[in-house]
């Protein structure tokens, strides 16, 4: 039965049914639309408190680890409790209106006595529901219920795509007036429902001046059986289980497939949740925390009460609003009586929705409804709100019934402003400021306190798009700053400077246009050229045009025009029309004046010869009479006209630029972002023009984003941490970095302190490097007192992790319509590679992406490099190169270079994109090109989808992680996997051997060791030894050590070089962060340590002590951790530490860490002469005691023993060199004694080479090789190094146990 139950809720007419009440599903409705259906009911309203606010909490959260999925799990627990308690009580869910819902019982009128009983109880008991319960996340969740009864009216209405519902009726508005009478756990009755009610069987509250009642609870008599009762209530319910179905909550989770019924039910679902029903995707999929753009229209109806009046005004908005909304991709969410009118909730940006230039979309959108539905005769009065931000857009409710809403603050205020604000558009501050529209199309209102709102903000009136654009509104506001150089452009600059030369002493025009994507400072530039192109020979005219701009024909010429003429100025028309009359009454008949009154807004009287006159000659005319104008103004100075966003330079415009250039000499200046459609004819002849420049512009370069933080901060220098995340994150896009810093700002993440000397600040572990980054020297020639004004440092607060943190808002808005943009399989490999992280290997990718084969992924791969989604790269050093330094900060293209390949000159694009999968076949590496889109697409995946993912890459990964084969395998701190069990692939013994045996090793039976010859007897401490002689001993006694290890030269594999580091880079820092996201901390830690082993290898101390800080934060979180394989993780981060310590001269943090070291690894050293002296005598005892037991045969020490003797061996070894630097007479017997002890160590472990190599073998399925004794030295970098003052580049080695990094002496005098 569970089976059958399982299959049948799969089918797809049962998942459209879970949206949609009975009412809809079994109703039986008139093909017209609108039709109109009578029936009597009870109706509950339930108002759920405490969801906006934990709604804005989630969508402000720091880290990306706190999103969507939290959220709707917290929601859902709450919501399906209350929908399971309506549909065991027989109601029917209408509608989820945000973080309220609607029910209804259906019956007859004679049952509504009983029936309003039941509905009582069942208020009652979700109130009960929340009682008990205790908040979670922080949320006190509370409940308001309405209830009325009464006649009520349906209404369904829509177009051929899509169909809608309403209740309507005094019963409607009765139960929204309860609810809004109630207090938090109230259960208020309608005056109707009062009237209908048994009232014997319920205890009201009277309320003041109102004929509304509060229930407090029912008093049924003492005979009454409230299950008989109840049962008897359901029959009267149509579609109530029962029989075989009665354990069911709702009958539709039984639908058999009926083609007809299912599409029919379509059409009142969106879209976008019909695309999930049919690829049969989880419902939380489209659960995110997203930044839209809400509209909410309310129109008011003369004649309310009349249904039939209302539905076809209703029906003809519908219709208007669904049209206008598919336009631009947006989709009416609901639609519900709201305050004695009907409410539409439009949102554009749902999932797979998102496009560009959003919010100027939603304003348009808003106007032109607004101006179709107040010419609706039977409306009166339309109202409409508009907001953006992020909200909660998801399924909400239980699994039999949900809907997919929208729940947040700014769905709350868009709904508050259109009902405070009636009569009118209205839009909040951040869609004002997102708009790209001209100030003058807004007007900011007198605030108002509105419910449920705390602050709004500003509140703005769009008068519309067709008022009348006065002149001096376009202009370019110069708004540059002296003291703010414009950074990282000098090419730009220089290059403008050189054809502003050539345009003024040559008669010829000059087109300089630099196209770049938005964000990339081209105002910035325009300002500056602005600034620079000021002269008392020549005329400089800067506008900036919107969108606005596109849609006005001749608009760009107009605004040239009028301030050529000095209309600009006039503050009335009459003084333009002065001024006209002045310019052009010797180039223009008198009658022809009135061809300029739509253009400049003037009014002179229209002529009988103009009036006569077609469209296009009337601007043939105006064209001719502005040559004439222009000619005669650059006889007398030159004109340059500057353009910021020149893609909305209307066709008009165009066309007369293109005469323009070629007969008057004058030089344009424009800023533009990549055409999105082809450009027109007139556009493209300007592009080709042989004395037109295209300046594509790049990124800044990494100093000049450093540049820029440290004068937007006001600043003298940022933690490098800092440097590296906006530098990384910002991709040397200026409006990247600048929201970044916003983001920080907002979190409080930024710490600002006064500026201390270098002298002042004591040397600790946290600032044992210079771990800030400065600006460089040319900021401060481009700004001379930039160090007199900025006296402080910026740090980071406490425990921030900066990688961890969610992008802002507007970046990763920007990232969705990108996303939104691509076809359903791209989105998919693009989320699967954000789970694999910010790089990766195609390896990898593949390994992770469901299904797909090796063609499908390198042909989607290089279509989302060709879109400059992905980089590739052949090798991790090709990538090091790349991330130094961005791509050139400009490009420059004369004439018909610039043309793209869809503008005409283009080479087949099936060719360009075969070139490119060519290319991606040979890359290994790949990289996304903006760290936000991967971390926006890591966000969209559901808890334990992401999980599965994060589990998959690290169980590929684990099996590279350890040294390359250049370096004989092994781990980067030796025998560390035998301390910690780490592994998530693991092989029986029989398995192991088996391919032991096959890659050509023995068994330990077929082994037959060698042993070492070392002295039986120790003579090497012999007291009567000089410290040269014990240097000798100690040298000879290493020599052996290293003859008896030294490989045979055919074992010796030759390779190109170590691949170490990318191997750090690609596989064992990739693992650590899977490991953490996967809540592992201990593996996690494992890696972080690997990798700070492998830094020093590799010679670079910062890095190394950037991962111990992360080690140290896993340490702390695992202190309750009392194993043994933990305690070795510690002891192998302080001596980690104490090496970093050491390379970088700081010999008494050196000293600590090492000590600490020791006493975890159970060995002490010692802190006085006393016990100095104690110990000395100790480990000679030590010394010959071993050496007797070479010459017996002695039990090797175990795996584990073996890593932890190599650790403490590494630590004796650094605190000798730490000694014997130091002149101090009893130094040089700690000294001894840290020599002693660090040979004694070795000896504990000589007699174990081979036993050790085969155990290993046979001990690790990934380490069939043993490891050899190594250590890469330092490469030549720009990495930061021990200072001069320490001896060695690298830890001194000493071989024990025959594996891994080892340490020995250097050929220095022993103390």
């Amino acid at each position: 039965m569970s089976s059958r139950r399982e299959e049948s809720q799969d089918r797809a007419i049962v998942r459209i049914a879970a949206h949609l009440p009975d009412l809809i599903v079994y109703g039986d409705f008139s093909p017209e639309r609108p039709s109109v259906d009578y029936f009597d009911g009870v109706l509950m309203f339930v108002d759920i408190s405490g969801f906006t606010a934990m709604t804005e909490k989630f969508s402000t959260a720091m880290y990306m680890d706190r999103g969507a999925e939290q959220l709707v799990e917290i929601l859902n627990h709450y919501i399906s409790a209350i929908v399971e308690k309506v549909l065991i009580f027989g109601g029917d869910i209408l509608k989820f209106a945000g973080d309220a819902l609607l029910a209804l019982w259906k019956v007859e009128r004679r049952q509504l006595e009983n029936i309003i009983t039941v509905v009582i109880k069942c208020s009652l008991e979700i109130h009960g529901l929340f009682e008990t319960q205790e908040a979670e996340e922080g949320l006190d969740v509370r409940v308001k219920i309405g209830l009325a009864a009464g006649h009520i009216t349906m209404l369904v209405f829509g177009d051929e795509t899509r169909n809608y519902f309403l209740v309507i009726g005094q019963a409607v508005e009765d139960v929204r007036l309860a609810q809004n009478m109630a207090q938090m756990n109230d259960v208020i009755l309608s005056p109707n429902c009062w009237q209908l009610c048994d009232r014997s069987m319920i205890e009201i509250e009277r309320i003041p001046d109102q004929r509304a009642v509060k229930v407090n609870f029912l008093k049924p008599p003492s005979t009454f059986n409230f299950d008989e009762f109840f049962t008897k209530c359901m029959t009267f319910m149509n579609y109530y289980p029962s029989g075989d179905h009665k354990n069911l909550l709702r009958l539709a989770c039984m639908l058999e497939s009926d083609p007809e019924l299912e599409m029919s039910l379509q059409k009142y679902v969106m879209e976008s949740i019909l695309k999930q029903i049919d690829d049969k995707q989880l419902r939380g999929y489209l659960s995110e925390l997203r930044p839209v753009t809400i509209v909410f229209v309310n129109l008011v109806f003369k004649d309310q009460d009349k249904a039939e009046v209302i539905g076809s005004a209703i029906q003809d908005a519908c219709v208007h609003i669904s049209s206008v909304l598919r336009v631009f991709r947006g989709q009416i969410n609901k639609v519900f009586m709201f305050d004695k009118g009907c409410s539409f909730l439009c949102v554009f940006g749902f999932p797979g929705e998102k496009a560009p230039d959003e919010v100027t979309h939603a304003l348009e959108s808003a106007v032109d409804i607004f101006d179709f539905c107040s010419q609706v005769h039977k409306i009166r009065t339309v109202s409409i709100g508009v907001a953006s931000g992020i909200v909660f857009c998801g399924i909400v409710g239980h699994s039999v019934r949900h809907e997919y809403t929208v729940i947040g603050q700014k769905v709350n205020i868009a709904a508050r402003m259109m009902m405070y604000y009636p009569g009118i558009v209205t839009c909040d501050s951040v869609t004002y400021n997102g708009s790209n529209l001209p100030a003058y199309f807004f007007k900011e209102l007198p605030k108002k306190v509105m419910k449920g709102v705390a602050d709004s903000g500003p509140v703005y009136q769009c008068l519309g798009l067709n008022e009348k654009v006065m002149f001096g509104m376009a202009y370019l506001i110069c708004s540059r700053d002296e003291g703010y150089p414009l950074l990282g452009r000098d090419k730009e600059i220089k290059y403008f400077m050189c054809t502003m030369k050539e345009f003024l002493v040559s008669n010829c025009s000059r087109v300089l246009m630099y196209e770049g994507s938005s964000g990339y400072g081209k105002s910035q530039i325009l300002m500056e050229i602005e600034y620079l192109a000021q002269g008392e020979n020549h005329r400089t005219i800067a506008i900036a045009l919107t969108k606005i701009g596109f849609h006005q024909n001749f608009y760009t010429i107009q605004i040239l025009m009028a301030n050529v003429l000095g209309l600009d100025a006039c503050k009335h028309y009459k003084e333009r029309q002065t001024n006209l009359q002045n310019k052009v009454k010797t180039l223009l008949d008198e009658k022809f004046y009135c061809l300029l009154n739509d253009l400049f807004h003037v009014q002179f009287p229209i002529s009988r010869e103009v009036s006569k006159m077609t469209t296009l000659k009337k601007q043939k005319q105006l064209e001719t009479l502005f040559l004439k104008i222009l000619e005669q103004t650059v006889k007398e100075e030159r004109i340059i006209f500057i353009i910021d966003e020149g893609q909305f330079i209307d066709s008009a415009s165009w066309a007369f630029m293109e005469k323009l250039i070629r007969t008057v000499p004058i030089f344009i200046i424009m800023s533009l972002s990549p055409f999105t459609d082809t450009p027109c004819v007139a556009a493209r002849t300007i592009m080709k023009n042989r004395n037109a420049t295209y300046v594509t512009l790049g990124a800044l370069q990494p100093k000049d984003i450093r540049n820029k933080v440290c004068l937007d901060l006001n600043v003298r220098c940022i933690p490098k941490e800092l440097d590296t995340y906006l530098v990384e994150g910002s991709c040397g896009i200026p409006f990247y970095c600048e929201e970044l810093l916003k983001n920080l700002d907002h979190h409080r993440v930024l710490v600002f302190q006064p500026m201390e000397s270098e002298e002042k600040t004591n040397m600790t572990w946290n600032n044992l490097f210079k771990n800030f980054s400065r600006p460089s020297e040319e900021l401060k020639i481009l700004t001379p007192n930039y160090e007199e004004r900025s006296e402080e440092v910026c740090t980071l607060a406490s425990g921030v992790r900066l990688k961890n943190l969610s992008p802002p808002a507007s970046l990763k808005e920007t990232s969705l319509v990108q996303l939104d943009s691509m076809s359903l399989s791209h989105q998919m490999l693009v989320r699967c590679a954000a789970v694999t992280g910010l790089t990766f290997t195609t390896e990898l990718l593949f390994e992770v992406l469901p299904c797909w084969n090796m063609k499908m992924m390198i042909k989607a791969l290089a279509t989302l490099v060709d879109a400059n989604v992905f980089d590739c790269f052949r090798n991790g050093k090709e990538l090091r190169t790349a991330l130094k330094h961005n791509a050139a900060s400009c490009k420059v293209n004369h004439r018909s270079l610039s043309l793209r390949p869809g503008l005409g000159i283009a080479r087949d694009e099936g060719e360009e994109l075969h070139e490119l999968e060519s290319e991606v076949i040979e890359c290994h590496v790949i990289r996304f090109c903006r760290p936000v889109m991967q971390k926006t697409a890591y966000e969209l995946w559901l808890k334990a989808e992401r999980r599965a993912m994060h589990l998959k890459c690290a169980r590929f990964l684990e099996e590279d992680a350890h040294r390359c084969d250049h370096c004989r395998s092994g781990d980067f701190v030796p025998y560390h996997h035998f301390t910690v069990d780490i592994r998530l692939n693991t092989l029986d013994v029989d398995t192991i051997q088996k391919m032991a045996k096959s890659h050509g090793y023995k068994t330990e039976e077929e082994i037959t060791f060698s042993k070492i010859e070392t002295p039986k007897k120790s003579e090497i401490f012999s007291e009567n030894l000089s410290p040269e002689e014990i240097r000798e001993k100690i040298l000879s006694f290493f020599d052996v050590i290293i003859t008896k290890m030294k490989m045979p030269e055919e074992d010796i594999i030759p390779l190109e070089s170590c691949q170490c580091e990318e191997i750090v880079e690609m596989v064992i820092m990739p693992l650590a962060h899977h490991f953490l996201a996967l809540g592992e901390n201990n593996k996690a830690l494992y890696y972080f340590l690997e990798i700070t082993s492998a830094y020093l290898i590799l010679g670079d101390n910062y890095m190394a002590h950037l991962y111990l800080k992360e080690g140290e934060r896993l340490l702390k979180m695992l202190k309750d951790d009392r194993s043994w394989s933990h305690t070795f993780e510690a002891a192998a981060f302080y001596s980690l530490k104490g090496q970093v310590c050491f390379n970088m001269g700081q010999m008494v943090l050196a000293k600590k860490m090492l000590r600490k070291a020791l006493r975890l690894l159970n060995r002490v050293f010692p802190y006085n002469l006393i016990s100095l002296f104690l110990h000395t005598h100790v480990e000679k005892n030590r010394h010959f005691y071993y050496a007797d037991q070479q010459a017996q045969e002695s039990s090797r020490p175990g795996k584990r023993r073996l890593a932890q003797l190599y650790r403490q061996t590494a630590c004796f070894s650094l605190l000798w060199q730490i000694y014997s630097l130091n002149y101090f007479f009893h130094h040089k017997y700690y000294g001894h004694l840290a020599a002693m002890m660090q040979v004694n160590t070795a000896l504990e472990t000589q007699d174990d080479f081979q036993e050790s190599e085969e155990e290993e073998a046979a001990g690790d399925s990934s380490r069939l090789v043993f490891s050899q004794s190594s250590s890469s030295q330092p490469k030549d970098s720009e990495r930061q190094r021990r200072p001069r003052g320490a001896v060695q580049d690298h830890p001194p080695r000493i071989f024990c146990g025959g594996f891994g990094p080892a340490l020995c002496f250097p050929h220095t005098a022993m103390p």
